[in-house]
C-alpha cells in the first residue's frame, strides 16, 4: 500500500459522501425516495472503512506522526475534507 493508492481511495470516499449529502439525503427527504441511502450509504460506510484502514496502515509504513493520522480521520469526516486532505498528501509524496 502506498500514498497513491490512498489518495485515490480518499477521492473515492470523499466523492461517495458528496453523493450521499446531496443527492440520496435529499431524495430521501425531499421526494420521499430512501432506496438511495440504502446502497450509497452502505457504499459509503464500506468506503470510509476502508479509507480509515488504509490510512493506519500508510501512517505506520512510512513512519508518520499521529497527527497525520489524526487529520486524515477528521478530513473523512467533513463535506469535502479528504480533497482537502488530498492536497496535503501530495505533498507528502
Amino acid at each position: 500500500m502506498n500514498i497513491q493508492t490512498l489518495r485515490i481511495l480518499s477521492c473515492i470516499e470523499g466523492i461517495s459522501f458528496l453523493l450521499l449529502l446531496f443527492i440520496a439525503m435529499p431524495a430521501k427527504y425531499m421526494w420521499g425516495n430512501p432506496i438511495l441511502v440504502k446502497y450509497i450509504g452502505m457504499g459509503h460506510g464500506l468506503l470510509f472503512m476502508a479509507l480509515i484502514a488504509l490510512l493506519l496502515i500508510v501512517c505506520q509504513k512510512y513512519k508518520w506522526p499521529n497527527h497525520i493520522f489524526m487529520l486524515g480521520f477528521v478530513a473523512a469526516v467533513l463535506p469535502f475534507g479528504p480533497f482537502l486532505f488530498d492536497k496535503k498528501l501530495k505533498e507528502m509524496m
